[in-house]
């Protein structure tokens, strides 16, 4: 793939599934369009990846985590477009607490199992985001409005979102 996102091929996408399905039908190519395409290309394909790994822009899966780092990588590099688009694709990621609440709405730790794997991914998702701050700052401290902005809102949003309780 480059010398970006060199160590895709380092995840076992073949066992991920994300909202769309196998996450190694999706998830590395997208990827790739980011990483390479035009700045249409890459928008097409950061909203395409958001439908996969943070559907409907508050619900994670299997993929997410594993996606985030990437997508880190993606919003630190300088030659990347579509920074803002990133940024806020991993807010939503941040934001997310959709199978979180499900599992608080029962008021017992009695809660459909089903709900523990989902809330397993959630927080794994945004702790993954969390891992990211420095690079975020980084874009934060740009001299490029149309970057630094965004990053300062992501900033907002990871400082006003703490991490889960466990359930």
């Amino acid at each position: 793939m480059g010398s970006l996102l060199r160590n895709v091929s380092g995840i076992r996408w073949r066992e991920l599934r994300d909202a769309t399905g196998a996450a190694a039908d999706s998830i590395p190519p997208l990827l790739s369009r980011i990483a390479y395409g035009d700045e249409d290309t890459a928008r097409i394909a950061i909203d395409h990846l958001g439908d996969a790994i943070c559907s409907l822009g508050f619900v994670v899966g299997e993929a997410t985590a594993p996606t985030v780092p990437f997508l880190l990588e993606l919003a630190g590099s300088r030659d990347v477009a579509c920074k803002a688009e990133l940024l806020d694709l991993l807010g939503s990621i941040c934001r997310t607490d959709q199978w979180h609440s499900a599992a608080g709405a029962t008021r017992s730790r009695e809660y459909d199992p089903s709900y523990q794997q989902q809330t397993v991914w959630e927080a794994a998702a945004r702790t993954s985001v969390y891992a990211g701050r420095s690079v975020i700052e980084g874009v934060a401290s740009s001299l490029r409005p149309e970057d630094a902005m965004p990053a300062r809102k992501l900033l907002q949003v990871m400082d006003n979102t703490p991490p889960f309780q466990e359930l």
